[in-house]
């Protein structure tokens, strides 16, 4: 996407959403500049390509509104400040949602005929962003909800902008408690959520996540306290905030996306806000088919999953969103019967492997992993090719030079240039992959601020030593991490 130039992702196990016109078109920012002049003075070329500069929070919301307005007929502004979303990372989740809904997982229809669908937004903020694009491709009816004037205000803007979808669409304070449920169990989950006559009139709930070991936090109404008496709704979906402090949010200097606190920042981040959803749904059940939630850290899906495991879900789904070098995961999981009986799969070999480094060293960037990634693999033998502009090393090593890797899992990575010989350097463009060595290739995404994701993908299938590589992996996670994560 960066930079209007196509990044190949269909190596094995990247993840892009077909139906996303945006997985193998990235926006021709030249030819958006000839069509909408008021983009135009945000384009410049370098390297004979038309670019915008990412660190400009006005670009980056001039291309989101054109795109909106160029792609789907939405007319969409937000103020100065409000977080602006990229529209092909959003259309990602959408496709991915509207995929669960055509699935025959679970049962198609919550009553009536199925036709119509109705979603409902988690902390919809200013741009309302979800329902315009559900509405305008899908036709589906939202309700999105949020908490702040500015978010309210704008939100309400947005939608009155669009009168072709705006009656598919409701804004929603959650504030405003609708009438009470007369449901039992609902009803006294709300009780135990009850605030102190006291207390400000916002409504708010105390959750059970822990912070600081023991503490709890006051946060918004999520879904109970907003949802309406005998309300119903094929999905809820959520941009959680991901980050527990604002600092921590605003350490990328290489973009520009805005963001308020209310919609970048809460205790205990993504973690403990999905982990409400989650609680909230426990009490609803199968009044929503789908409950879904957009994560930023790969780390969080593995606690988030034991613990819908225990809250009794039928069914848990995840994915990956990759688009350009940024990638997300979507956790969705449902309290409705199966349709079909599910039947497991036969166990494979794993031929994809990915680990985050978080918390890396301020001096250290993308580029000087990508390169230590590469000095690893030399240090021992292998053969090596970089390619900067993907960020990723193709790798050959031979059984014996795996070997070796598992064998000294605390390489010092620092040390290899030392141990190069020049029989290792490349000609041409490709490896060649002698018979029976390993071919795999390494990729390095940038993630949120001090994390990125590093994948490994196995080149060749079904070969006797894609166990081996299992164990090269795990020893270039232990090494990376020992020098660049504090």
């Amino acid at each position: 996407m960066r930079n209007g130039k196509k990044r190949a992702r269909s190596e094995p196990g990247s993840t892009k959403q077909p139906r996303n016109k945006y997985s193998d078109n990235p926006p021709d920012f030249a030819n958006l500049a000839s069509l909408y002049p008021s983009f135009k003075p945000f384009v410049f070329f370098s390297g004979g390509r038309p670019r915008i500069d990412w660190t400009d929070y006005n670009a980056t919301r001039e291309l989101t509104r054109i795109l909106l307005l160029h792609d789907h007929g939405v007319n969409w502004w937000i103020p100065d400040g409000q977080l602006c979303p990229t529209v092909p990372n959003r259309s990602n989740y959408i496709h991915w949602i509207n995929d669960l809904l055509s699935s025959e997982i679970i049962q198609k229809s919550l009553g009536g005929d199925g036709s119509k669908v109705k979603g409902f937004d988690i902390g919809t903020g200013a741009n309302c962003i979800y329902p315009l694009l559900g509405a305008s491709l899908f036709g589906w009816s939202f309700v999105g909800s949020d908490y702040t004037v500015v978010a309210l205000e704008w939100a309400e803007k947005n939608v009155k902008s669009n009168p072709h979808i705006s009656d598919l669409i409701e804004i929603r304070d959650s504030k405003l408690l609708p009438q009470s449920s007369s449901d039992p169990e609902v009803v006294n989950r709300e009780k135990e959520k009850s605030i102190p006559e006291e207390a400000e009139t916002t409504a708010t709930v105390q959750s059970d996540y822990p912070v600081d070991g023991s503490k709890s936090y006051i946060e918004p109404a999520v879904l109970l306290g907003v949802v309406k008496e005998n309300e119903t709704f094929d999905f809820c979906m959520s941009n959680p905030p991901f980050f527990e402090t604002f600092e921590e949010s605003g350490l990328n200097p290489k973009t520009a996306c805005g963001g308020t606190p209310e919609e970048m920042v809460c205790d205990g981040g993504e973690q403990a806000f999905v982990s409400r959803i989650i609680e909230d749904s426990a009490v609803l059940r199968q009044r929503f088919r789908w409950y879904t939630s957009m994560l930023g850290k790969k780390a969080t899906l593995k606690f988030l999953i034991s613990k819908l495991w225990e809250v009794g879900v039928t069914v848990v789904k995840t994915t990956e969103f990759v688009q350009g070098q940024t990638s997300r995961w979507g956790l969705a999981w449902s309290f409705m019967p199966t349709a079909r009986k599910i039947i497991a799969t036969p166990v494979v070999k794993k031929t994809v492997h990915s680990f985050m480094l978080e918390n890396i060293k301020r001096q250290y960037s993308a580029v000087d992993v990508l390169q230590s990634v590469e000095e690893f693999f030399k240090s021992c033998g292998a053969s090596c090719k970089l390619n900067s502009s993907t960020f990723s090393v193709d790798i050959v090593a031979s059984n014996d030079q795996c070997n070796t890797i598992s064998k000294n899992v605390t390489t010092d990575v620092d040390s290899a240039r030392s141990h190069r010989c020049e029989k290792q350097s490349l000609v041409g463009s490709s490896l060649q992959v002698p018979e029976d060595n390993l071919s795999f290739r390494i990729l390095v995404f940038q993630q949120m601020p001090g994390t990125l994701l590093i994948k490994g993908s196995l080149q060749q299938k079904d070969i006797p030593l894609s166990g081996l590589f299992s164990v090269v992996f795990g020893s270039l996670e232990e090494s990376l991490k020992s020098k660049f994560c504090r």
